[in-house]
């Protein structure tokens, strides 16, 4: 007899750093977009901000730099990252086991989808070279929320695609964005060190687990429940 009381996870993916390796052509695109307009901020600056909104992107730039950035400039930089991102395509790539993963989740019939800070023009990069159709597959993107992470509403948007309670998903990402988002939304969160920030940051910011990449998590995966 089945057990009606087992809670069925749902798993929500960030895209950027925890299914792609892209975190660095991200930073690189922002400091060209940035240099082009003659805002100078290190590049390391720019990493700590890979996976916020832009909104929340733009206001701690301004508040590092202390300059007065106009709406007309703001999204002359988003234009300029998204065309200099796009330049990096053929270097983007799955990260270890990403595309195992979620082949693993399909044919065990649990639910997934991906919850991206990034819009369509950057994300299409990214689930091109991660071989997901947006068509066939639950992704939502920045273009279809309020308000993009540390704020919840893309998980929460992911969940409801997915017709599952946001109390039994999984959000795993790979910034502290992503775990903050994630702890608003009462969601479990699972970090992953392939986009750059360490363990401790992780936990900090509400993993309940770290793993190094998307294989590791899949040769771990009964740890977060993820049974067939």
């Amino acid at each position: 007899m089945a057990d009606s009381t087992r809670i069925h996870p749902a798993f929500l993916f960030d895209l950027d750093g925890t299914l792609v390796d892209s975190v660095y052509q991200h930073v690189l695109a922002w400091k060209e977009a940035l240099d082009a307009e003659g805002i100078r901020l290190s590049v390391w600056r720019i990493h700590r901000k890979i996976g916020m909104s832009g909104g929340l992107f733009t206001n701690q730039l301004l508040r590092e730099t202390g300059l007065d950035i106009s709406e007309e400039r703001v999204d002359r930089l988003r234009k300029n990252h998204a065309a200099s991102y796009r330049r990096y395509g053929s270097s983007i790539h799955p990260l270890p086991g990403a595309r195992e993963l979620l082949d693993w989740l399909t044919q065990a019939n649990i639910p997934w989808a991906i919850a991206t800070s990034g819009r369509m023009e950057t994300a299409a990069v990214n689930l091109a070279a991660l071989g997901v159709d947006p068509d066939r597959s639950p992704v939502v993107t920045r273009d279809q929320v309020k308000y993009a992470k540390p704020d919840p509403d893309l998980f929460l948007a992911a969940a409801e695609r997915l017709g599952v309670p946001i109390e039994n998903a999984i959000v795993v990402g790979d910034s502290i964005w992503d775990m903050l988002a994630a702890v608003r939304c009462k969601a479990l969160g699972v970090g992953l060190l392939s986009g750059g920030y360490g363990p401790d940051e992780l936990r900090d910011a509400g993993a309940i687990r770290v793993y190094d990449d998307p294989l590791d998590l899949l040769q771990h995966i009964d740890e977060v429940g993820g049974r067939r």
